[in-house]
């Protein structure tokens, strides 16, 4: 829901989102509405109007502020920063190569450790997380090669002794059986957790000195293997790529912090966030364990405490309420 990583400052996107939801407004409306004094606003609108998000203002200077459709708007935005994207996707297929080439013509034992086997896999990953000082980032797709999420106990004492876990699930992941009960106790216990529609790679980086990532398609037969590369322009394009997609992913449940005064409680929350992630009502159904009709009661109730009746709105009021 943050438009900021497409150039909107925080001004612009609290007046765009509040225009959303007024459909039409005047001036004076539209700034007690964003709690913002008349000059913020007209900066505001000056910038979106620039960018095809607010219509523009024709020869009345009263005339009614109405929003444009933001995919218009912002496309050409989104598609630059795909493009961005499969990029660091083809740049880190050509550091692949380049690492593969300099091996065979030098000694790079320094750099890279190739590890075969999904029980020696296993025991580097546990290995790399209880070196760990200050930072694990994981790309977790769906069915794991070599631990699956609650065999990874190494993760809570890590984040016991302060170490930040960032983690980007895949979506089919979530519908794995139990496995919203093994994110969700790593969220309350602090990782911070985003999702998306797939991941290119698994990958594993710790304190942004060394990275797991495998060698082989998932597909390919026989045993996994991985190489475990230190310090490299192949690392530096590996963060480059996690940093991309943790931006680009959703928030996926809230923390154990305060919570809004009116807002959601908590079932509500995780339910609320795994909505705003584009989990499928059937699979939220089944990850909760209740059935399909109760998670739509449960939206609709939502929508009814935020006081809209679309899903979409929900969805806005959410984010415009920190709700997440």
């Amino acid at each position: 829901m943050e438009l900021r990583i497409l150039g909107l400052d925080e001004d612009e996107e609290l007046v765009y989102r509040t225009l959303l939801g007024l459909a039409t407004a005047g001036r004076e409306q539209l700034a007690r509405q964003a709690g913002l004094a008349g000059e913020r606003v007209d900066r505001a609108l000056t910038a979106l109007r620039k960018r095809g998000l607010v219509a523009p203002a024709g020869g009345e200077a009263d005339a009614p502020l109405r929003p444009l459709p933001p995919d218009v708007a912002l496309g050409d935005d989104l598609l630059r920063r795909q493009r961005s994207l499969d990029a660091a996707r083809s740049r880190v297929a050509q550091l692949t190569e380049e690492y593969r080439a300099g091996v065979r013509r030098h000694d790079a034992d320094h750099l890279v450790e190739i590890v075969t086997g999904a029980d020696a896999l296993r025991g580097r990953l546990r290995r790399m997380q209880d070196d760990a000082r200050t930072e694990v980032l994981w790309f977790c797709r769906a069915n794991p090669l070599a631990m699956p999420g609650p065999e990874n106990v190494e993760e809570f004492a890590a984040l016991t002794r302060g170490v930040s876990y960032r983690a980007i699930y895949e979506r089919d992941l979530l519908a794995e059986p139990g496995a919203l009960a093994d994110v969700e106790k790593a969220v309350r216990c602090g990782e911070h957790a985003r999702v998306t529609d797939q991941l290119p790679v698994r990958l594993a980086i710790a304190d942004r000195t060394t990275a797991i990532c495998p060698l082989v398609p998932d597909r390919t037969d026989g045993e996994p293997s991985a190489a475990v590369i230190g310090r490299s322009q192949l690392l530096d394009a590996l963060l480059a790529l996690f940093d991309s997609h943790w931006h680009a992913a959703t928030p996926l449940l809230p923390g154990a912090g305060p919570r809004t005064a009116g807002g959601p409680g908590d079932e509500e929350q995780l339910l609320l966030s795994l909505f705003v992630a584009g989990v499928p009502d059937k699979s939220i159904a089944s990850q909760l364990g209740v059935s399909r009709r109760t998670v739509q009661r449960r939206l609709a109730d939502l929508m009814t405490l935020a006081g809209v009746d679309t899903r979409p709105g929900l969805a806005y009021q959410a984010a415009r309420r920190g709700w997440l």
